[in-house]
């Protein structure tokens, strides 16, 4: 495994603090770092959220009736 400077420099410096080998430290950050969830934000839809509000002649759990509103008669 080859290094670029800066993260050598970086993980050398982290060893010394914690008082660790190189190889525990490059371990230690690496199973960090493939342990921790995914950003929230390459999981989200592009755009967002729109709040529709609520429309008493929907029924709600008509999902058919739902698409066929929201996307219209041809839907199909």
């Amino acid at each position: 495994m080859t290094l670029d400077e800066d993260v050598l420099e970086r993980v050398k410096a982290e060893s010394r603090t914690r008082g660790t080998s190189f190889k525990a430290t490059i371990n230690d950050l690496l199973r960090a770092a493939l342990l921790k969830p995914a950003p929230a934000s390459r999981l989200a839809f592009p755009g967002g959220a729109t709040r529709m509000g609520v429309h008493p002649f929907l029924d709600y759990d008509d999902i058919e009736g739902l698409i066929e509103y929201g996307e219209g008669p041809m839907h199909r």
